[in-house]
């Protein structure tokens, strides 16, 4: 038997992998500065809604409402940092040759596995013990059971946090860039935690089999079980009577998930992931005309044909972003835009055949979620890295070389990005020209949710390209760039949950104004967001923060390409 020894102390180690991991995260100056921060702000939470007054409800009414709002806001912090670590470790691994090294060692598949698995987790116990002051000042209130509440809790936080570095593992065993990575992780998590709640939004009180199944599918979100267990409803249930359970059938299926992406990862960390075969591809246009034609039906957009050369009055480098990129390439933008008509014209039925039940304003509010949601997954992937990627690879100075000013360059990155973006919005179209067909009256709503759609997508793509261009590194831009978006996204929304107890109605409209998702559910007048008046005030908020991401990201582009 192999023992493995630190050198430092010369004890035995069952794992060094653990070690290795665990200390190089903890050894990073953002870590701590994380860890800090989350410590800071848990304090603050509590300390702001103290009570001052001698005496305090005997219910604990108070520190109920201080306690839910402290477990939603460390569920998101969760979600906003840990997935980071994970997603880069497996992929880094290997595009740095010390993968293969690793498999060549004695300790085995599943301790390199496990080793890799403990040492994020380890890190998520850090941010959960840092939080522990906060929450036992909650509980030193009252009114928070010790085991079914504080202990319930951190019992769905800490499977949490295993649930997503399993899946994060799993999604940087098959990525081959750490961009790509951190990309799937975020987007994996998104629909896990969100997107796993729609179905039960559309089909609750519907009976049947639809209705059991979409009632299982959102036990997998742990956002539903923690809201359960912390006694403010299902987040889903539109205040009709849901059946009990969901934190024991969540603690069930995040087992469940974790064990089936572990043997999943472990399945892939063999040497024959590194012996890819890629096809070398044939030109269509050297093929036959029954052949060209045949593809010409098929793909519409043949991904084999060559590419004609570029007018005069085209912007070269968005050219040359569309040709590069993966998702930016016409056939893959074909098949984004197609799904995204697929999903919009779903939405479309369900809203001919469930108005019956609830208003437009509903089924509108669904869809404008979803649309957000797509805008914060695909955005700060294809905005992030516009800068920061030329820097890494060495491209910038290929770009510095050719007689293009730095603001045309940008333009056409920024234009690349765009021209996306909006092929996505028009997809999506579909499901509100059903509702203004329905309701007439609702016309002047949807146009000014259109607005807020497109104010939207432009400040995310100013915002997530002014970070990635701070950075160096692809992957820590883009992981920037997404806590950012959805940091913006979700807090305020904590600060709404709290409504009326913790918060009053003031602080929850100030809070509000800076979030896209709660100033196109006020428009569209969707319940618990119609007493906040938010239009214009938000519009004039993101305009200004658009446009010091504008001035930050010229002036960051201009010093960039100077001379050196």
């Amino acid at each position: 038997m192999v023992k493995w020894r630190l050198l430092d102390r010369g004890r035995p180690v069952a794992n060094p992998i653990i070690q290795r991991e665990l200390v190089g995260i903890l050894r990073e100056r953002r870590t701590f500065v994380a860890l800090s921060l989350l410590s800071f702000v848990f304090a603050l939470t509590v300390a702001v809604r103290w009570p001052t007054e001698p005496r305090m409800a005997l219910s604990g009414s108070r520190s109920v409402e201080v306690f839910r709002l402290f477990m939603l806001g460390l569920l998101g912090a969760l979600h906003l940092l840990l997935p980071v670590f994970p997603a880069t470790s497996l992929v880094r691994e290997r595009n740095r040759g010390t993968l293969g090294l690793l498999l060549n060692t004695p300790l085995g598949l599943w301790k390199i596995y496990s080793g890799k698995l403990l040492a994020v987790f380890g890190l998520a116990s850090l941010m959960l013990f840092v939080s522990l002051p906060a929450a036992a000042a909650c509980y030193a209130l009252g009114g928070i059971p010790l085991i079914s509440g504080l202990g319930g809790c951190y019992l769905i936080l800490l499977l949490t946090a295993l649930e997503l570095c399993a899946m994060s593992l799993l999604v940087s065993s098959s990525a081959t860039t750490t961009d790509a990575a951190i990309r799937g992780a975020y987007g994996l998590i998104l629909g896990l935690s969100l997107l796993t709640m729609v179905p039960h939004a559309l089909f609750v009180g519907s009976g049947g089999t639809t209705e059991v199944v979409a009632d299982w599918l959102r036990c997998l979100s742990p956002l539903s079980a923690l809201s359960q267990l912390l006694g403010s409803g299902d987040v889903a249930s539109h205040g009709m009577t849901s059946p009990n359970g969901v934190p024991a059938r969540f603690i069930a299926l995040s087992c469940a998930v974790t064990l089936i992406c572990s043997i999943w990862t472990i399945s892939r960390l063999r040497f024959s992931m590194f012996d890819r075969s890629r096809s070398s591809g044939t030109v269509v246009d050297d093929q036959s005309l029954q052949v060209r034609a045949v593809r010409r039906v098929l793909f519409i957009v043949d991904p084999g044909r060559r590419s004609r050369a570029m007018s005069w009055f085209v912007n070269p480098v968005m050219i040359k972003e569309f040709r590069c990129r993966k998702f930016g390439r016409l056939h893959w933008l074909l098949r984004l835009v197609a799904a995204c008509a697929v999903l919009a014209l779903a939405l479309a039925i369900l809203t001919t055949t469930r108005t019956i039940a609830w208003d437009v304003a509903t089924i509108g509010g669904i869809l404008v979620v979803l649309q957000v949601a797509l805008l914060v997954l695909i955005t700060p992937s294809l905005a992030a890295g516009l800068i920061c990627t030329e820097l890494e690879s060495g491209g910038w100075v290929l770009l510095q070389m050719t007689p293009m000013s730095a603001i045309r360059i940008l333009w056409g990155k920024l234009l690349s990005v765009i021209l996306t973006l909006a092929l996505v919005l028009c997809a999506t179209l579909p499901g509100y020209v059903v509702i203004v067909f329905i309701d007439p009256g609702q016309r002047g709503q949807i146009e000014r949710v259109v607005l807020c759609l497109v104010i939207t997508a432009g400040f995310a793509t100013l915002s997530t390209a002014a970070i990635g261009s701070l950075f160096r590194q692809t992957a820590m831009a883009i992981a920037t760039a997404y806590s950012f978006l959805i940091g913006l996204c979700t807090l305020p929304l904590l600060v709404w949950l709290g409504r009326d107890a913790p918060f009053g109605h003031d602080t929850v409209e100030t809070a509000l104004i800076i979030n896209p998702i709660a100033a196109t559910l006020s428009v569209i007048r969707f319940p618990g967001f119609r007493d906040y008046d938010l239009i214009p005030g938000h519009w004039w908020v993101i305009g200004v923060m658009s446009a010091a991401s504008l001035i930050l990201l010229v002036v960051q582009t201009i010093r960039l390409s100077r001379p050196r």
